[in-house]
């Protein structure tokens, strides 16, 4: 009898398809149908209704209505653990479905297994965001990290925060499975339309950054480093979905003081279309990651597949995607000198925009080392190798 027809998992997100705005939600859109070639799979996630099978979705009760963001998300984890039964391991993803995985093992009896995009003690400024409800969220996360059969980590990097955080672990329950990258998806692609129509000029050097205002990417850093960055060369700015208005506020007078002093500064606000997303990283001369804390960032590994080499910061996993010197280029970031840390990405930047050979070098090199390292197939089959030591065969 084959494996997958004994065994169901319960995989457990805030974020699934069509509903993503970060990382998370891209690795577990990308992981559910890698697994499911391997094993059964029910996804649960938050949200409205989807119409793809064997995915249910959870919403807060009315009652919480109004209440804390935290409370009402622990409303949504209850009511997946209600619709859990039959499962025979469950696995979640990020804070937000940690408690629904953890009450599982405690109600249903089955193993659980918790990814580790990110942590809370690792995201102080989240506070400014979730007030108490951060002080919730930290503590839902440390109660199913302790309690866990396994942990994967998404980088070495993040196995190491993983065990500083939480050193109640035992180090074996903690594993590295790196994200994987849609190849076929992200690839070099030569159109245009998007690129134009977000106000981008194509026939101009490129720097661009993609991804949330929020002081985990380090939006603030690119910023100050663009006033020293090459002026021929645009600064194109993908950002959107501010943390809080505070951030918003300074990102809109750091941008607006940028584009007094700079031409070719584009900032465009809105999510775009992957498609659109595409584009334009294939479009870009240099991607910037600036990153003040990264467990892998998938991101990256969407300019490699499209064939364009970055320019990051040196933190958490990033180093395991980026080789330094090969695909990019790294700038060392320390909390306490950050002015070295701007110096340092504005140098690196201006060095592949000076010599576009080597850039273009690395781009080749880059989307090579996403193809060859970094599938979806093979993130799936480690995470079953894990799964196969929990759940009796």
């Amino acid at each position: 009898m084959p494996y997958r027809s004994r065994v169901r998992i319960g995989l457990l997100t805030r974020e699934y398809p069509p509903d993503v705005y970060g990382g998370a939600g891209v690795h577990v859109g990308h992981l559910a149908p890698a697994l499911r070639a391997l094993v059964d799979v029910d996804v649960h996630c938050f949200g409205e209704p989807r119409e793809a099978p064997d995915t249910y979705a959870h919403r807060s009760p009315p009652a919480l209505d109004g209440a804390n963001p935290a409370l009402q998300t622990l409303g949504a984890d209850l009511s997946m653990v209600a619709a859990l039964g039959g499962v025979d391991l469950a696995h979640s993803h990020t804070w937000y479905a940690n408690m629904a995985g953890h009450l599982a093992m405690v109600l249903h009896g089955v193993p659980h297994v918790v990814t580790a995009h990110s942590l809370e003690p690792r995201r102080p400024w989240k506070a400014e965001q979730l007030g108490g409800g951060y002080r919730l969220s930290s503590w839902v996360e440390r109660t199913a990290y302790e309690a866990a059969d396994a942990v994967i980590a998404v980088s070495a990097g993040m196995r190491e925060d993983v065990l500083d955080c939480y050193p109640a672990l035992d180090p074996e329950r903690v594993h590295v499975v790196h994200n994987g990258i849609d190849t076929d998806f992200y690839r070099p692609d030569p159109a245009r339309d998007a690129v134009l129509a977000a106000g981008i000029d194509p026939d101009r050097p490129s720097v661009v950054f993609v991804g949330r205002i929020t002081r985990q990417k380090g939006l603030g850093h690119l910023i100050a480093a663009a006033h020293h960055i090459d002026p021929a060369a645009q600064v194109v700015l993908c950002a959107g979905a501010p943390d809080t208005p505070e951030i918003a506020a300074e990102t809109e007078a750091a941008v607006a003081e940028l584009s007094a002093a700079r031409s070719g500064v584009v900032w465009v606000r809105g999510m775009l279309p992957t498609t659109s997303v595409r584009q334009i990283l294939s479009a870009a001369t240099v991607f910037v990651c600036p990153s003040v804390y990264e467990p892998l960032g998938i991101v990256n590994l969407e300019a490699m597949a499209c064939g364009t080499a970055v320019v990051a910061s040196d933190v958490g996993g990033i180093p395991e995607v980026v080789a330094d010197g090969e695909t990019g280029l790294l700038a060392h970031y320390a909390e306490d000198d950050v002015e070295t840390f701007r110096t340092g990405l504005a140098e690196a930047i201006n060095a592949l925009l000076a010599d576009p050979a080597r850039a273009a070098a690395m781009g080749e090199a880059g989307r090579a080392r996403a193809e060859r390292e970094f599938s979806w197939q093979q993130a799936a089959a480690r995470t079953v190798e894990i799964y196969r030591t929990l759940v009796a065969a």
